[in-house]
Protein backbone atom coordinates (compact mmCIF):
# COMPACT_ATOMS: atom_id res chain seq x y z
CA UNK A 1 0.00 0.00 0.00
CA UNK A 2 1.70 3.18 -1.21
CA UNK A 3 1.12 6.62 0.25
CA UNK A 4 1.99 9.40 -2.16
CA UNK A 5 2.91 12.57 -0.34
CA UNK A 6 4.11 14.30 -3.47
CA UNK A 7 5.83 17.62 -3.06
CA UNK A 8 7.54 18.27 0.26
CA UNK A 9 6.55 21.92 -0.25
CA UNK A 10 2.94 20.80 0.30
CA UNK A 11 3.94 18.79 3.38
CA UNK A 12 5.64 21.91 4.74
CA UNK A 13 2.33 23.78 4.52
CA UNK A 14 0.26 20.96 6.02
CA UNK A 15 2.35 20.10 9.08
CA UNK A 16 1.40 22.28 12.06
CA UNK A 17 4.80 21.79 13.72
CA UNK A 18 7.42 20.66 11.21
CA UNK A 19 10.21 20.45 13.79
CA UNK A 20 11.59 16.98 14.42
CA UNK A 21 10.78 15.55 17.86
CA UNK A 22 14.49 15.18 18.57
CA UNK A 23 16.64 18.32 18.37
CA UNK A 24 19.59 16.21 17.18
CA UNK A 25 17.79 15.51 13.89
CA UNK A 26 19.25 18.26 11.72
CA UNK A 27 20.93 18.29 8.30
CA UNK A 28 24.18 17.59 10.19
CA UNK A 29 22.88 14.14 11.20
CA UNK A 30 24.68 12.62 8.25
CA UNK A 31 28.03 11.21 7.19
CA UNK A 32 30.83 13.48 6.06
CA UNK A 33 30.81 11.37 2.91
CA UNK A 34 27.36 12.73 2.02
CA UNK A 35 28.57 16.32 2.36
CA UNK A 36 31.64 15.67 0.21
CA UNK A 37 29.48 13.97 -2.43
CA UNK A 38 27.09 16.93 -2.44
CA UNK A 39 30.10 19.20 -2.90
CA UNK A 40 31.35 17.09 -5.82
CA UNK A 41 27.91 17.27 -7.45
CA UNK A 42 27.76 21.03 -6.87
CA UNK A 43 31.30 21.58 -8.16
CA UNK A 44 30.53 19.63 -11.36
CA UNK A 45 27.14 21.39 -11.70
CA UNK A 46 25.25 18.10 -11.27
CA UNK A 47 23.59 18.95 -7.93
CA UNK A 48 20.28 19.78 -9.64
CA UNK A 49 20.24 16.66 -11.83
CA UNK A 50 16.96 14.77 -11.24
CA UNK A 51 17.52 11.66 -9.13
CA UNK A 52 15.61 8.88 -7.41
CA UNK A 53 16.70 7.42 -4.07
CA UNK A 54 15.01 4.32 -2.65
CA UNK A 55 15.22 3.33 1.00
CA UNK A 56 14.93 -0.43 1.47
CA UNK A 57 16.52 -3.23 3.48
CA UNK A 58 18.08 -6.47 2.30
CA UNK A 59 17.20 -8.87 5.15
CA UNK A 60 14.53 -8.92 7.86
CA UNK A 61 15.81 -8.34 11.40
CA UNK A 62 16.03 -11.18 13.92
CA UNK A 63 15.86 -13.78 11.12
CA UNK A 64 12.13 -13.16 10.80
CA UNK A 65 9.74 -13.18 7.87
CA UNK A 66 8.71 -9.52 7.90
CA UNK A 67 9.45 -6.01 9.18
CA UNK A 68 7.04 -3.34 10.45
CA UNK A 69 7.66 0.02 8.75
CA UNK A 70 7.91 2.91 11.22
CA UNK A 71 9.48 6.36 11.39
CA UNK A 72 7.48 8.08 8.67
CA UNK A 73 6.26 10.88 10.94
CA UNK A 74 9.82 11.89 11.81
CA UNK A 75 10.86 11.65 8.15
CA UNK A 76 8.08 14.08 7.20
CA UNK A 77 9.06 16.49 9.97
CA UNK A 78 12.71 16.32 8.94
CA UNK A 79 11.94 17.02 5.29
CA UNK A 80 9.65 19.91 6.18
CA UNK A 81 12.20 21.50 8.53
CA UNK A 82 15.37 20.73 6.53
CA UNK A 83 17.58 23.85 6.50
CA UNK A 84 21.24 24.34 7.33
CA UNK A 85 21.56 27.03 10.01
CA UNK A 86 24.33 29.62 10.00
CA UNK A 87 25.97 27.65 12.84
CA UNK A 88 25.75 24.42 10.81
CA UNK A 89 27.40 26.10 7.85
CA UNK A 90 30.14 27.63 9.97
CA UNK A 91 30.83 24.22 11.52
CA UNK A 92 31.08 22.59 8.08
CA UNK A 93 33.24 25.40 6.72
CA UNK A 94 35.73 24.77 9.55
CA UNK A 95 35.76 20.99 9.19
CA UNK A 96 39.28 20.05 8.02
CA UNK A 97 37.98 17.82 5.22
CA UNK A 98 35.84 20.68 3.84
CA UNK A 99 38.11 23.70 4.35
CA UNK A 100 39.18 23.52 0.69
CA UNK A 101 35.59 23.91 -0.57
CA UNK A 102 34.53 27.05 -2.41
CA UNK A 103 32.76 29.59 -0.20
CA UNK A 104 29.86 29.64 -2.66
CA UNK A 105 29.09 26.00 -1.79
CA UNK A 106 28.36 27.07 1.77
CA UNK A 107 26.97 30.57 1.17
CA UNK A 108 24.95 30.07 -2.00
CA UNK A 109 24.10 26.37 -2.03
CA UNK A 110 23.84 24.99 1.51
CA UNK A 111 22.49 28.22 3.00
CA UNK A 112 19.59 28.24 0.52
CA UNK A 113 18.93 24.50 0.43
CA UNK A 114 15.57 23.03 1.46
CA UNK A 115 13.37 20.13 0.38
CA UNK A 116 10.81 22.14 -1.59
CA UNK A 117 11.82 20.39 -4.84
CA UNK A 118 11.66 16.91 -3.30
CA UNK A 119 8.78 14.47 -3.76
CA UNK A 120 8.25 11.61 -1.33
CA UNK A 121 6.54 8.29 -1.96
CA UNK A 122 6.12 5.98 1.00
CA UNK A 123 4.71 2.75 2.27
CA UNK A 124 2.04 3.36 4.93
CA UNK A 125 3.32 3.69 8.49
CA UNK A 126 2.82 0.47 10.46
CA UNK A 127 2.52 -1.79 7.41
CA UNK A 128 4.32 -5.07 6.98
CA UNK A 129 7.37 -4.67 4.76
CA UNK A 130 9.54 -7.19 2.99
CA UNK A 131 13.20 -7.17 1.89
CA UNK A 132 14.20 -5.28 -1.24
CA UNK A 133 10.84 -3.46 -1.47
CA UNK A 134 11.21 0.35 -1.14
CA UNK A 135 9.85 1.79 2.09
CA UNK A 136 10.50 5.33 0.87
CA UNK A 137 11.27 6.77 -2.53
CA UNK A 138 12.74 10.27 -2.66
CA UNK A 139 12.58 12.04 -6.01
CA UNK A 140 14.37 15.34 -6.50
CA UNK A 141 17.68 17.04 -7.14
CA UNK A 142 20.74 14.81 -6.76
CA UNK A 143 22.44 17.03 -4.17
CA UNK A 144 19.58 17.13 -1.69
CA UNK A 145 18.84 13.43 -2.16
CA UNK A 146 22.44 12.62 -1.28
CA UNK A 147 22.28 14.81 1.83
CA UNK A 148 19.05 13.16 3.02
CA UNK A 149 20.20 9.55 2.66
CA UNK A 150 21.89 8.88 6.02
CA UNK A 151 19.32 10.78 8.06
CA UNK A 152 16.38 9.00 6.47
CA UNK A 153 18.04 5.64 7.08
CA UNK A 154 18.50 6.62 10.73
CA UNK A 155 14.91 7.84 11.10
CA UNK A 156 13.44 4.65 9.61
CA UNK A 157 15.78 1.78 10.53
CA UNK A 158 15.70 2.01 14.33
CA UNK A 159 11.95 2.65 14.74
CA UNK A 160 11.21 -0.17 12.29
CA UNK A 161 13.52 -2.49 14.22
CA UNK A 162 11.79 -1.68 17.53
CA UNK A 163 8.28 -1.99 16.04
CA UNK A 164 9.19 -5.31 14.45
CA UNK A 165 10.57 -6.68 17.70
CA UNK A 166 7.47 -5.48 19.59
CA UNK A 167 5.14 -7.11 17.04
CA UNK A 168 6.87 -10.44 17.56
CA UNK A 169 6.50 -10.49 21.35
Amino acid sequence: CLVIFGSVAKIMQDLPNPSPSNSLVTPLLTDLYQITMAYAYWKSNRHKTPAIFELFFRKNPFGGEYTIFCGLDEVLKHLAAFRFTACDIEYLRNTPQLCHCDDAFFDEYLAQLDCSEVKLYSMQHGRVAFPKVPLLTVVGPLGIGQLLETTLLTLVNYPSLIATNAARM
